[in-house]
């Protein structure tokens, strides 16, 4: 099982230009370069747990998990509601 490090360690964006992942914007050339995060997301092993790690921690900037901001941003509406209900539930 995966500890909340070693995913860093898998990363396929370990050896990528970090500015890649936090481009200025969402249009014009910051499209592309959310593209070119999406990419290396796309081939990355532990994209799960990167976009999880997202969720939980609130990271508001750059792609993670192959989400962009404003994606993760209506994702984690959705997740957290999710959590509520599950723990209403128990």
């Amino acid at each position: 099982m995966l500890t909340l490090t070693d995913w860093r360690e898998l990363a396929a964006c370990r050896d990528s230009d970090p500015d890649t992942f936090f481009p200025i914007g969402t249009t014009g050339p910051a499209v592309e370069q959310i593209e070119r995060a999406k990419a290396i997301c796309g081939s990355c092993s532990v994209e799960a747990a990167c976009l999880q790690y997202a969720l939980e921690a609130n990271q508001e900037a750059g792609v993670w998990g192959a989400y962009a901001e404003d994606e993760r941003r209506r994702l984690r509406k959705r997740w957290l509601a999710e959590r509520r209900r599950a723990r209403q539930a128990s």
